[in-house]
């Protein structure tokens, strides 16, 4: 059972039409590798996800046929929406903890295409005729679904607006007649885009250690206090370093009270911490700042009171107070019941 890519989407602004469409799970895409008891889950870098999900694989063994290679998500539904936080605490290296994890957030896994089939490999077959196969395939169980799909653009449209209150992350478009190609972007995905102004209280150096990597971003909570919600990034090398220079002036004395380093109480969000798994052995540390200065970034939704991906710069500021970059400027999405999406059942 050798890793496989799987094959990708490319982001564009609107539902294209003539497609089959299907909700964009927000978890890790998993290629599953079934073959006698032996299974084995796939991620998109090509590392096992298998020892992290025990409880998947022993779902997927009573749902799927004795050899077959299915793509699709893994998701993790936490009080009645899709919680990528969640998932993210599973990848664990204590076994103990695993387990533990396992029956207290169990996760479930969505099937949305199938590659082979027995001896009989299908990715050379057109989508329609490959996700045709999927409904006789999978024995739907409590921790395992096929994606809802629809042919019709409405629907499709309706999806994208309902389901981002269950925690879906918007839409992908599928051609029909698309062999399965790995690692080559030949779908397409819609996901929400929204702007926020928020307070810049840092930065952090680029690994190359020149010029700025990133601006560290904060919002104001009710109480007034600047959390940390994500970051902003992605400038030229020639951009960098103009960064460094222009935020010199802002630079906070040693020792100087700064909301991110004095004064925290749990619960509060503030960079650095612990290193993540993801990321072991990088610099998490920053540069504190006077946060005076305001931008605004393009995002395209919260993870509880963080962005859920790195942002994008839209532009500076200059008119906006600090004082008025909060959470309540955020647009907050209305519920959707998780169990119907899962179901198949819309809006």
């Amino acid at each position: 059972m050798p890793p496989l890519k799987p094959m990708l989407a490319t982001a564009v602004d609107a539902i294209p039409p003539g497609m089959r469409y299907e909700p964009k799970w927000d978890g890790f895409r998993t290629i599953v590798f079934r073959d006698g008891d032996e299974i084995e889950l796939g991620s998109r870098t090509g590392k096992p996800l298998t020892r992290y999900f025990p409880e998947v694989v022993e779902a997927l063994r009573a749902a799927l046929p004795e050899r077959c290679v299915v793509d699709g998500e893994t998701v993790l539904p936490l009080d009645g929406v899709l919680d990528f936080e969640a998932l993210l605490q599973r990848v664990h290296p204590a076994e103990s903890r695993v387990r533990k994890l396992a029956a207290e957030t169990p996760a479930r896994f969505v099937a949305f295409d199938v590659l082979a089939i027995g001896t009989e490999n299908l990715m050379d077959l057109p989508l329609g005729e490959r996700v045709a196969r999927l409904p006789d395939l999978v024995r739907p169980g409590h921790h395992v679904h096929v994606t809802p799909s629809t042919d019709d653009l409405a629907t499709a449209t309706d999806w994208f607006s309902a389901f981002e209150g269950a925690g879906l992350d918007g839409v992908v478009a599928k051609p029909f007649d698309i062999p399965y190609v790995p690692d080559k972007r030949l779908m397409r995905k819609i996901k929400h885009q929204r702007t926020a102004d928020c307070v810049i209280g840092g930065y952090r150096i680029h690994k190359s250690g020149q010029g700025v990597g990133s601006l560290l971003l904060g919002l104001h909570d009710e109480a007034g206090t600047l959390q940390h919600v994500g970051v902003v990034g992605a400038f030229s090398a020639a951009r960098r370093r103009e960064l460094e220079e222009e935020l010199q002036p802002l630079r906070t004395e040693p020792g100087a009270a700064h909301p991110w380093l004095d004064n925290t109480t749990e619960g509060d969000r503030v960079p650095g911490g612990q290193p993540s798994r993801w990321q072991q052995g990088k610099d998490l540390s920053f540069i504190p700042l006077e946060p005076v200065l305001v931008v605004e970034v393009a995002y395209d939704h919260m993870e509880g009171t963080r962005f859920r991906h790195t942002t994008q710069l839209v532009r500076f500021r200059p008119d906006r107070d600090p004082a008025s970059c909060t959470y309540e400027q955020l647009e907050r999405p209305v519920s959707f019941d998780l169990a119907s999406v899962l179901a198949g059942n819309g809006p």
